[in-house]
């Protein structure tokens, strides 16, 4: 019953690929065979901190090499470019929930090795402010970490953190500006079981966000955070 469901689903509503958004000729697949062969994860060498990619030789970005995170240490798994960009504005603002599924798989697939080094007790979401989650009708972060959950078999809190402020959107404020946005969005609601805790999102930029998460839960007890996202900028 459950296969006739989704055959029937499919043909009302065939998946797309995430990234052209074409419709996938092999409905059971993730991703078109096109848009496979073409996009590759982030390799070594990478940002020691946050997984950027870097020059060989080189340890730390210059964002990790200047700035002092409160995370210990993440990744991300493809680069952020135009067309990543365009597929995750699909994903989170036009109903394209679906890629959701593409990404969590692909942050697993290429993360493992992290999760498997980081050992982390707990997966938590980044939250977004219950307007912006009325308004998308879910918080993209979640779905990663639901899926993301079932694949390693560490229990996800999808409630553990709230957005309490309404804050700018980041994306055209300097870093200092960023920091300052963010300031006191965040409130654990409960206190913090888990000594080594990953954090789940979209996209890593400047590590404001990610930071601003890590700040609260180690007041609440964490000792270690370490972040995993679908895409991270450039150096």
């Amino acid at each position: 019953m459950k296969k006739l469901t989704e055959s029937f689903l499919n043909i009302l509503y065939p998946r797309r690929c995430p990234l052209c958004h074409e419709i996938l000729k092999e409905q059971n697949s993730l991703i078109c065979e096109t848009c496979r062969k073409t996009l590759h994860p982030i390799e070594e060498p990478r940002c020691y901190k946050c997984g950027k990619p870097v020059r060989e030789g080189e340890e730390y970005c210059s964002d990790c090499a200047s700035v002092q995170h409160f995370y210990d240490r993440g990744r991300g798994i493809f680069v952020y470019n135009e067309k990543m960009r365009q597929s995750l504005v699909r994903y989170k603002y036009y109903g394209c929930r679906e890629y959701g599924d593409f990404y969590s798989r692909a942050m697993y697939l290429y993360g493992k090795n992290e999760i498997a080094l980081w050992k982390p007790e707990l997966i938590v979401p980044v939250p977004v402010h219950r307007t912006k989650e009325r308004k998308r009708g879910f918080n993209q972060s979640a779905y990663l970490a639901e899926r993301i959950s079932r694949y390693t078999g560490i229990p996800a809190d999808l409630t553990l953190v709230k957005k309490i402020r309404k804050t700018k959107s980041q994306k055209k404020l300097t870093v200092y500006q960023r920091q300052e946005n963010l300031k006191k969005a965040f409130c654990v609601q409960h206190s913090v079981s888990a000594g080594r805790i990953l954090v789940v999102d979209d996209v890593y930029t400047t590590g404001s966000t990610i930071d601003a998460m890590a700040r609260c839960l180690k007041e609440k007890g964490a000792e270690k955070i370490y972040f995993l996202t679908v895409c991270i900028g450039e150096r």
